[in-house]
């Protein structure tokens, strides 16, 4: 095929993509009032309790055995390089643009945290729906890509939800300005914050600490002083951050999109269950197909929410010009170029078996724009909240531009 056609192809889905985006966007203006705060909950729980675990099940179910798993073990590790190359790559930007603190563990999670399930997911099925796409058939290519995305997908939500989040988590606790004692060594160090609330902390108790003995009952009677002297609405927040840590980490690492693919493979890889709900003529075909409903409500939902989350962009924050440039350079210029580099090195040693289609998303993994979810880990955290929305909007806005010439090159890459 040449060029100009895969560039074409590679257009379609994204105006499709883009289309339905302006939609949710233009359905959350407070004009309309169609998809605004409460409808857009609302929705996203549909989308995260129903829609998505249907649509991985029901995909990874029919399509999933036993052997095409050991074929895409490299997906796993493909995923977890995008994240932690992503990670490095945030770290250098911190240090180059000089981010203040309470943008680093924003910075790092959006530099780290691509957007592997949804955008995927929505992207490639729409790819192969195309009549003249270049991975063959429709039927075979649509039914693999809802199989490759979904797997995709679970694998994003578990890392944003485990290694972003612990990340950000991090740079919060940094932020609200923890004093932690060295009772090894009866030192004092103070977290990075502000000099309001280095103030908090009388210096009268430093200079009581020189004079004490390096007891171990001094060191901890200084700590209590400290803290006793910090606002106490900063203490309330260190305590629901602690409970959030303990209570709620494991659940959203085992999600309900994450459990819908446990149970998906759990039937494409065991005969028994397959034969009895998945294949055609199965006695529970009938359990399948309503999931398949489900599941197809899915891609929509989750394009028009993509839209009404971009619309706290529109209403305005304070512009981190830099730092916007820098996130967009590290998600659409750099990430991209390495990871042709990692995929095409697995190519050249046999590491990935010969599916285009396959190698294709493989690539696609390095393209992709800042993972929806990060705007709910920086609410949960409280840190640089409007930033987030701004860089969501730049970079999803910029994502139509370079998504499309990304996937015109991987085509040609991988054909």
């Amino acid at each position: 095929m040449e060029l100009w056609g895969i560039f074409f192809v590679s257009l379609m889905p994204i105006l499709k993509v883009l289309l339905i985006t302006a939609l949710g966007t233009l359905l959350a203006l407070d004009r309309f009032e169609i998809l605004g705060e409460n409808a857009a909950k609302h929705l996203n729980n549909l989308v995260y309790f129903v829609f998505a675990p249907a649509l991985v099940c029901g995909n990874l179910a029919k399509t999933i055995t036993l052997r095409s798993m050991i074929m895409l073990w490299f997906m796993p590790l493909n995923v977890v390089l995008t994240f932690v190359i992503g990670t490095f790559l945030g770290w250098l930007l911190i240090k180059i643009t000089k981010v203040p603190p309470r943008l680093q563990g924003l910075v790092l999670g959006c530099c780290s945290a691509g957007n592997v399930g949804n955008m995927p997911l929505i992207i490639v099925p729409a790819l192969c729906k195309e009549r003249s796409n270049p991975f063959g058939d429709v039927n075979i290519c649509y039914r693999n890509a809802l199989a490759y995305t979904s797997l995709s997908m679970a694998l994003g939500t578990i890392l944003v939800w485990s290694y972003t989040y612990y990340i950000v988590s991090i740079y919060s606790r940094k932020l609200l300005g923890i004093v932690e004692v060295d009772s090894t060594e009866n030192r004092v160090y103070v977290a990075e914050t502000d000099p309001e609330n280095l103030s908090k902390c009388s210096t009268e108790a430093f200079h009581t600490a020189e004079d004490r003995s390096k007891s171990n009952d001094d060191v901890k009677e200084l700590e209590i002083e400290c803290t006793h002297a910090k606002v106490s609405k900063r203490g309330k927040i260190m305590k629901q951050m602690k409970i959030i840590a303990e209570k709620i980490n494991l659940k959203v690492i085992f999600s309900p999109c994450t459990i819908g693919v446990i149970v998906g493979l759990i039937i494409g890889v065991v005969p028994q269950f397959r034969k009895l709900l998945a294949v055609d003529g199965a006695p529970l075909l009938v359990v399948q197909d309503s999931i398949d409903m489900l599941g197809d409500a899915g891609i929509p939902a989750m394009t028009l929410l993509v839209g009404a989350n971009l619309i706290k962009g529109l209403k305005g924050s304070r512009k981190q010009l830099p730092l916007i440039i820098g996130i967009t350079v590290v998600r659409f210029i750099a990430l991209p170029a390495i990871g042709i580099g990692i995929v095409k090195g697995a190519i050249h040693f046999g590491i990935i078996h010969s599916d285009p289609l396959y190698q294709f998303l493989l690539l696609l993994q390095f393209a992709l724009p800042p993972a929806v979810a990060m705007s709910t880990i920086t609410q949960l955290f409280g840190a640089g909240e409007g930033e987030c929305s701004v860089i969501m909007l730049a970079t999803y806005s910029c994502a139509a531009v370079s998504l499309t010439l990304w996937c015109t090159f991987f085509m040609w890459l991988v054909l």
